[in-house]
C-alpha cells in the first residue's frame, strides 16, 4: 500500500478522531465542506478522490488542541494523525495548509490544493448568509468571485490563499464552481 495514494484510516475512522478531537460543529461543519471540495478536485489530477477527502476532512483536527495558534496548528495535528497510521502524505498537506504559520512552503498540488479548498469555504458560507434564505442552492459562482473583490467582505479569509487555485491550473471561476457544486452536494450535513 502506497502512502501516497491510500489515506491509511478509513472516512468512518476519520470521521470519529475528528469529532472525538474537534467540539466545535461550525468547525466540524468547514471540515466536512473542505473533504467535500477536495473529493471533487482529486479526479481533475487523476488522485485517489478517498485520499484527498480524509485530507480534506481531517485538516483541522487540532484546531481545538492548539487553540489555532498558528505556531503549533497543522503540526500537532499530523503528529496525531501519523500516530493513528494516516497517510504521511496527507499529515505533511496538513502541516503546509498552515505553511505560513509554520514557516513550511506548499510545493505539491495537493498542498496547494487543500490550502484553497479550505479557505474557499469560509468565502462560499459568508456568501450564503447574505441571502435571504442563507442557502448554498441561492449562491450562483459569480456572487463568490465579486465578494472575493471587496476587502471588508469576509475580511478573515484569505483571498491570496484561494487564488492558490490558478498556480494548480483551475482559473478561479471554476474553482468557484467546483467548490459550490461540492458544497451544495453536502448542504444540509453544514447547516447551509
Amino acid at each position: 500500500m502506497s502512502t501516497h495514494t491510500e489515506p491509511g484510516i478509513s472516512r468512518k475512522d476519520a470521521f470519529l478522531l475528528l469529532t472525538t478531537h474537534l467540539k466545535n460543529e461550525k468547525l466540524v461543519s468547514h471540515c466536512l465542506a473542505t473533504e467535500a471540495i477536495m473529493r471533487e478536485l482529486a479526479p481533475r489530477f487523476d488522485q485517489n478522490p478517498e485520499m484527498w477527502a480524509i485530507a480534506g476532512l481531517l485538516h483541522d483536527i487540532d484546531y481545538e488542541i492548539t487553540d489555532g495558534d498558528p505556531s503549533r496548528h497543522g503540526r500537532e495535528g499530523a503528529e496525531l494523525l501519523l500516530n493513528h497510521g494516516v497517510s504521511p502524505a496527507i499529515a505533511d498537506s496538513i502541516q503546509k495548509h498552515n505553511a505560513e504559520g509554520l514557516g513550511l512552503e506548499r510545493t505539491s498540488v495537493f498542498d496547494h490544493a487543500l490550502a484553497c479548498a479550505e479557505t474557499i469555504t469560509g468565502m462560499i458560507a459568508a456568501t450564503a448568509l447574505v441571502y435571504p434564505d442563507k442557502k448554498i442552492a441561492s449562491v450562483k459562482p459569480q456572487s463568490v468571485t465579486k465578494r472575493m473583490k471587496t476587502p471588508h467582505f469576509a475580511r478573515s479569509v484569505s483571498r491570496d490563499i484561494i487564488m492558490e487555485c490558478e498556480i494548480i491550473g483551475i482559473p478561479l471561476p471554476d474553482f468557484v464552481a467546483m467548490s459550490l457544486k461540492a458544497m451544495a452536494g453536502i448542504a444540509e450535513s453544514i447547516g447551509l
